[in-house]
């Protein structure tokens, strides 16, 4: 059963923080061959989550450098997963972190914004970590930032994602049987 639990905004922006201009050796870094913003994103929306989706193609996981999800390091396939796109809805069972799409007057901290260059091309991701009065500022990879201004990047557009939870699965655990047996389980569920 798929229940939802709060994403904590705290953590990501920590962990955003922490690592904005270093690289976590748990992590494979992608700079230099495709960039590491998503890639950086993917690890801060995980503190904040600590859930990861592991189905094959569709889901949001990292394991090593050759097994992950396309969505843990791709802008556009991050996207279609945080956001539901349908053909990632139904084929990976909905567990793990989701957002919507807002206008800017929505975001808050921990909440991911993608750049789009004058093509419509989505090609960076960086994640929300603070405000200077109207000012958002963002901590990212590949180019390192901690906290720098949105307004200073060159882009064409961009969108922001708030995040709205986490999906996580529970298992329809022995505790009714435990009690109902009197603290016996039943041998189905040895």
């Amino acid at each position: 059963m798929l229940v939802t639990k709060p994403y904590n905004r705290e953590r990501a922006v920590k962990y955003a923080k922490r690592w904005a201009l270093e690289r976590n050796p748990l992590f494979i870094d992608f700079t230099g061959i495709g960039g590491n913003c998503t890639n950086f994103v993917s690890q801060a929306l995980l503190a904040g989550s600590c859930t990861m989706n592991y189905t094959p193609d569709f889901g949001w996981y990292y394991v090593n450098e050759n097994d992950r999800a396309p969505a843990w390091s791709g802008v556009e396939f991050l996207y279609d997963f945080l956001t539901g796109a349908p053909a990632f809805l139904e084929k990976n069972g909905g567990v793990g972190p989701f957002a919507m799409e807002v206008p800017r007057a929505r975001v808050e901290l921990g909440d991911v914004a993608q750049y789009a260059n004058s093509r419509g091309d989505w090609y960076h991701t960086v994640m929300i970590t603070g405000f200077d009065g109207d000012e958002i500022l963002v901590s990212a990879q590949s180019n390192d930032a901690l906290d720098r201004p949105i307004s200073s990047y060159n882009f064409a557009s961009v969108r922001f994602l708030h995040l709205s939870g986490v999906r996580v699965e529970i298992s329809d655990d022995t505790c009714f049987d435990l009690l109902y047996n009197g603290g016996e389980v039943p041998p189905e569920n040895v």
